[in-house]
This record gives structure tokens, sequence and C-alpha cells, in this order.
């Protein structure tokens, strides 16, 4: 058997993850190769730590893309925060609530779980009602963006209360970072993961974290070992921490780092402000399409993700079927339902270097094409003029 070289289709990516990735990305992680203790490439990972920190709206010094997709960022906050015997009050909403429990019992914590239904923002009140029954917790962990579902939680009231009961907050902002508003410093975030290949648009792979100085010190102070190698901060510090000297601990992936600062730098360029404001444009424009075809949104208008859209699948509908359709005849990848919501949603994503008019007008027209086929129970041929007239309204 003779194995050839691998050309993937061209697809347009509006599913969960990953999105689209620019050219410019594209390009710059073809550049030249160079060592990971090279003081060129030790001068760009600097630049990537400042960069990262205008996207998370942030100061802190420990602030840096850990080399491997957000779900290691995840582990990189629980490793080094949660200690055996610690109580964590972990919010669960949707599919990712429940990796952070996971992840809490693996440290040899114990999670206490607040509970809201799947499509519903995380409940202050029931948080609220968890911290104070649990005066020992240490940590609250929930997801800002919950990919599962596009719902958004309000992570500045959660964060003021959990620093009134003296805990210090982990929060999941794979979906959220760049795509919504995001403000670690402001709003007293003590440990925020994401993940590159959302609304940075970058390739998947690598997991921009930031840590404040209240959990640093926790890290610092720990009385047990990490008990992940590669995760602990104590060590990772000595090769992404600050200075010209860096320490080897593993080789950094040096092309994709390439495309992260590429992508960072095109998110300084249009500014954070004008980011968020795009996804959020372009998310009332494909929501205006939706509405005049009939179809309903799985989550409530006020706690609606812009980059993430789940949208009901209309009654008689093969939702599977519907997918494979447009992935196959139109090239266009879109996600399906996860967990209680698989068969009853999709999941369209609107991120990064994706989330464009180009995009929302083509997703509209494909997916009327493909319902309208199937006599689903819509309105046929308004979608797409729907769209149209709010972009030329603003």
């Amino acid at each position: 058997m003779s194995i050839q070289s691998f050309h993937p289709p061209v697809r347009t990516l509006m599913g969960p993850g990953p999105s689209d990735i620019s050219p410019r990305v594209l390009e710059a992680m073809s550049r030249p190769t160079i060592g990971h203790l090279d003081p060129v490439f030790v001068d760009m990972m600097d630049e990537v730590k400042e960069l990262l920190r205008y996207a998370f709206q942030t100061r802190n010094d420990l602030t840096m893309p850990v080399s491997a997709p957000g779900s290691a960022g995840m582990e990189t906050c629980f490793v080094n925060l949660v200690q055996p015997g610690d109580t964590v009050i972990v919010c669960q909403n949707g599919v990712f609530g429940g990796r952070m429990k996971e992840n809490v019992e693996r440290c040899g914590g114990t999670a206490v779980m607040v509970h809201d239904d799947w499509g519903a923002a995380v409940d202050p009140n029931k948080v609220e009602e968890a911290l104070k029954a649990n005066p020992d917790a240490r940590v609250l962990a929930f997801v800002h963006a919950e990919t599962s579902t596009g719902a958004i939680s309000d992570a500045q009231t959660l964060s003021a209360l959990a620093h009134q009961h003296d805990c210090v907050v982990i929060i999941d902002t794979v979906t959220s970072l760049a795509g919504s508003p995001l403000m670690v410093d402001e709003w007293e975030l003590d440990a925020v993961y994401s993940g590159s290949q959302k609304c940075l648009s970058c390739t998947p792979g690598l997991s921009p974290v930031t840590f404040s100085q209240r959990a640093l010190d926790i890290v610092t102070s720990r009385k047990h070992p990490v008990q992940s190698w590669f995760m602990d901060l104590n060590l990772v510090l000595g090769y992404w921490g600050g200075g010209g000297k860096r320490a080897y601990h593993h080789t950094a992936p040096v092309n994709a780092l390439y495309g992260l600062h590429e992508a960072l730098v095109m998110l300084q360029e249009e500014g954070i402000e004008n980011s968020w404001a795009r996804h959020r444009k372009n998310h009332e424009a494909l929501r205006t399409g939706f509405e005049a075809m009939g179809l309903s949104f799985l989550v409530p208008e006020d706690q609606r993700l812009p980059q993430l859209n789940a949208i009901s699948v209309p009654d008689g509908v093969d939702e599977a079927a519907v997918r494979n359709i447009l992935l196959n005849e139109y090239n266009l990848d879109i996600g399906a339902g996860l967990g209680p919501l698989a068969g009853k949603i999709w999941r369209f994503g609107m991120m990064g270097f994706g989330s464009n008019q180009t995009n929302v007008l083509f997703c509209l027209g494909a997916l009327d094409a493909v319902l309208s086929s199937m006599k689903a129970p819509i309105t046929s041929g308004v979608a797409v003029d729907a769209a149209r007239v709010f972009y030329s309204a603003d």
C-alpha cells in the first residue's frame, strides 16, 4: 500500500471549534523553525505573553500559552490549585462543568456541584447558597462561555461571590476569549484558561492561561507536590518566566507559537473592543436570518453567547442528515448537540476570522436550501434577505 500526502478539503468551519484560520496565521506557521531556546525565539515568547495580557485584559506576570489544547489548560489550573482534601464548588450547566468535576476528583478534592439547566447561565443565587453551606471551600470553578449550549454566565458577579467567601476562581474562557467581554483584572479572576482555536482563529493545540498573584501564592506554598510534572507551574516558570535566560522544561511547539503570535498581533490591530463588537454584530445578523426562517434558540437572549448559537431542530427533521448534507454538498461544517441535547440542537459557531458577513449569508442560504428540500416546517427564501437588511441598516 502506498500512502500519499494528505490534502484536506476546503471547509467553512461554523461549528463549536476549531474555527477558520486566517491566511496570515497559516503563513506565519510556515516560517523557518528555530530552536525553542534560541534568543530570538525567547524574545518572541515575551511578545506572546504581552499580547496575551492584552487579550485577557490583565497585567498578570504569569500569563502564557500551555503547550497543549484547552483541556490541558484546564488541567493546569486544577492540578496547581487543588490539593488532596480541598473542597471545590463546581458549577455545571453543560458538558464542560462536568470535566471540571473530574479534574477536582483526580486531584483528590471534593466537588460540591451547583447544577443549572443546559442552556441556562450559572445562577449566582445557587452559587452563593453553596458557598455559605460549604465554608471550607477553597475554590469556585465555572465555565464563562459554555460551548455545549451557547450560554454565557456572569463572571464578574460569580468572582465577587467567591472572594467574599475566601475562594479563588478557576474559570473556563475557551470560547469567550477575544469574542465576548472578558476583563481578568477588573473582575478579579484568579486562574483563567482558554484555547487557541476558537475566537483567536489560531491552530488547535495551545491553551493560553493567566494566574493572579493570589493564585500563584497558592501554587508556591503547596503542601503537596503538583501531581502532574508537565503542568507544575513551579517548573514551567523556569521556561516561560521573565528574563532572557530560560531553563529547559520541554520543547515548545515552535511553529504553532508563531501562529499564535500572529493571531494575537491581528487581535491587537483590530482592537479587543472591536473584536467583541464584530462577534456581536454577526451574531445578530445570523439571529435575524434564523428567526425569519422560523427557527428558535435554545438559550434566552440575555444569556446567549454571540459566537456559539444553539438552534433547536424543527419537528420531524433528521438533524444528522442536515449536517451531513451541509458537510458533503456545501463543505459547511456545523456542530451537533451533546449529552441530553444530542439530536435536539445544532451548534453554529461564529468565531474569530470566521465571524464575518460572507459566512453568515452563506450559512443561512445553505441551511435554508437543505431544510426546504426536506419540506421542513420553516419559512423558505427569507433568511438571507433578512440578514442583508440587517447589515444594510447598520
